[in-house]
């Protein structure tokens, strides 16, 4: 993508189902779990450069030794950063236990941290606030009886959080921080220690308080704490968790807006974001990797045995198509098939857009991401030109080219943009920062036709529209084309979103600016009042007022507006702005529909008040997050 936004963070799980003994008789070391969720981790790097951590817990550890151990770092290298410390304490241990205690579980889990079955690590991307430690997870909850800790870390934005932090208080509670991870992590430890209390209370007639602590970590129902815990929850979400007994989860919202896969055999149980992550840590087959249900949790319990369990009713699937178009990894052979029919869907429009003349347009695509929807777009150019040749020599029709020609042409592909170099601002003034910006990108000389050509350049999204005018058209402008068509693999962004993306203020948004200068232009500046009369009337509504602002004008019209947005005054070829349809989006992607960015079509009532607010804050001039 041409404008980095930050969006959903990443997990990775493991738990061991086989005492640590076993890994290292069979694969040499005691570092078997550490080194599969590192690889789990570095292969999900894409989804979160702000900070890293992990969390490690020993089941049925002695009374007095430390089983609860945690790293999180917001070095540059966070995940390098980590797992050499853990490194650091093998080898230290090595020293005093030698070979012989390296080798030897009982050894090494009485003398080394993060030597326990349960791992988890988590990847963050900050969408907002600062980056500290203290922003990183996984976060720990603590408390002297072992089935009371917590420890979790998530993906997951909630579109209600003062709602939830006031359950808190009513609860009896004093939570130190009105921010959904502390809100969640607090709403799911309450539920918690009420479960340790009911089973104590249900069998303190009959043990010893020594003896019950045993009963509560065998019993512990967790898929009763995250039914009574995530009944109030609105937003998208894959939440994992370890209770201190060694109990662990990975609950999943209703709607599956978050991604969440897993798989298990008889040694391990591993959790992750995405399904390469897992293909490349286990080399396991795809078809083995299972996706965890909307409204479901994976739970493992304290004697390794797992299963899935209902939580919550699933509603209407609307994983987010963005995953699909941009976060994930296109490794994933389901992703990369769909993001090369994303890339063929758009032919139509190109080839209207260019007046079918092919011999005089070149196509590139701004690297990397939107590289696989180029791959489709150039087979789709294949693919229509095979048609025409069949018309032409099978069926007969007339023709203007030389057959020659026409078996020999092919689409000309040049890579023209190149993001090669980082150039920083330093101290200058707005003008001069400018001049830097457009410098960032770099093309490729003497492959356009001076003035005849038209270049073609495939996107996978356009959110913002900046780095497009100030970087991107002015430098394919050197090349002196006849025309510049930016292409967009995904449709139009007409909404903020609340489930975890970086998108949540109206005033970003390059479509709706458009709508706004087409508002103006044509004299019905009436409609900005009257959707704001109805947000403000109805703040809790379920009905998206804000679509009211799109639905006086044809999708075109506002790729039209945008063209002339984006078109700074230095740039002299003409400019054109083609979006992926929706319609087509969700043919290329039919399990994965959600598309509320695009379409207004929020799958939960918070994600309606959102929008509805975050207009109510731009027709206020207030520039703050509507969540």
């Amino acid at each position: 993508m041409s404008e980095q936004i930050k969006h959903e963070c990443g997990i990775a799980m493991i738990r061991l189902r086989k005492p640590l003994q076993y890994y290292i008789d069979k694969y040499g070391t005691p570092l078997y779990a550490a080194n599969r969720l590192y690889v789990l981790m570095q292969k999900q790097i894409n989804r979160g450069q702000d900070g890293a951590g992990i969390a490690n817990i020993k089941i049925n550890s002695k009374p007095g030794t430390r089983y609860i151990s945690r790293y999180r770092s917001v070095d540059p290298q966070a995940v390098n950063f980590i797992f050499n410390k853990v490194a650091k304490k093998y080898k230290k241990a090595k020293k005093g236990g030698g070979d012989d205690g390296m080798n030897d579980a009982e050894w090494i889990k009485d003398n080394i941290a993060f030597s326990g079955e349960v791992w988890l690590g988590h990847l963050r991307y900050g969408t907002h606030g600062e980056n500290s430690i203290e922003t990183c997870h996984p976060f720990l909850r603590q408390n002297n009886w072992r089935s009371r800790n917590l420890v979790m870390a998530g993906n997951f934005n909630m579109t209600n959080v003062e709602e939830l932090f006031s359950k808190l208080v009513e609860l009896g509670q004093h939570p130190k921080e009105k921010t959904d991870t502390v809100t969640v992590m607090e709403k799911i430890g309450h539920f918690v220690d009420e479960e340790n209390q009911r089973i104590f209370d249900k069998y303190k007639d009959e043990y010893s308080n020594h003896e019950i602590t045993e009963v509560i970590e065998r019993e512990l129902d967790v898929a009763r704490i995250l039914r009574r815990s995530c009944r109030d929850f609105d937003g998208g979400y894959t939440m994992a968790g370890i209770i201190g007994n060694g109990a662990s989860f990975v609950v999943r919202d209703p709607s599956g807006i978050r991604p969440a896969y897993y798989y298990a055999d008889d040694e391990i149980v591993v959790v992750a974001s995405e399904k390469p992550a897992i293909k490349s840590a286990f080399n396991i087959d795809y078809n083995s990797i299972k996706e965890i249900n909307p409204g479901h949790a994976l739970i493992i319990n304290k004697d390794g045995s797992f299963g899935e369990h209902e939580i919550l009713p699933a509603l209407e699937k609307k994983s987010c198509s963005f995953e699909r178009i941009y976060f994930s990894r296109g490794t994933d052979p389901d992703i990369y098939r769909e993001r090369k029919k994303l890339g063929k869907a758009l032919i139509p429009q190109i080839l209207k857009a260019i007046d079918f003349d092919l011999k005089n347009t070149v196509f590139s695509y701004i690297p990397n991401t939107a590289e696989t929807a180029f791959l489709g777009l150039i087979e789709g150019l294949e693919d229509y030109l095979s048609a025409k040749r069949r018309e032409i020599l099978l069926e007969g029709k007339p023709h203007l080219e030389n057959i020659e020609d026409l078996l020999n042409f092919r689409p000309r592909v040049e890579k023209l943009v190149n993001k090669d170099v980082k150039l920083r601002t330093f101290i200058t003034n707005d003008n001069d920062r400018d001049v830097m910006v457009a410098n960032v990108y770099d093309t490729t000389y003497e492959v356009i036709k001076s003035g005849v050509d038209t270049i073609v350049v495939l996107d996978d999204s356009i959110v913002r529209g900046t780095t497009l005018e100030k970087s991107i058209l002015t430098t394919l402008d050197k090349l002196n084309p006849k025309r510049i068509i930016v292409v967009s693999s995904a449709p139009q962004i007409r909404y903020p979103d609340c489930y975890g993306i970086d998108m949540s203020k109206m005033k970003e948004f390059v479509a709706f600016r458009a709508a706004l200068a087409l508002i103006e232009e044509s004299g019905q500046q009436y409609i900005l009042d009257e959707v704001y009369e109805k947000c403000v009337a109805s703040p809790d509504s379920r009905e998206n007022f804000v679509k009211d602002v799109y639905s006086k004008f044809e999708p075109q019209e506002i790729s039209d507006k945008i063209a002339q947005i984006i078109t700074s005054q230095q740039v002299n070829a003409e400019v054109k702005v083609i979006y992926q349809t929706v319609e087509n989006l969700n043919k290329a992607c039919p399990e994965h529909l959600g598309d509320w960015y695009f379409t207004g079509d929020f799958p939960t009532p918070g994600g309606m008040r959102v929008v509805n607010k975050s207009f109510v804050n731009f027709m206020e001039g207030k520039v703050i997050r509507a969540y």
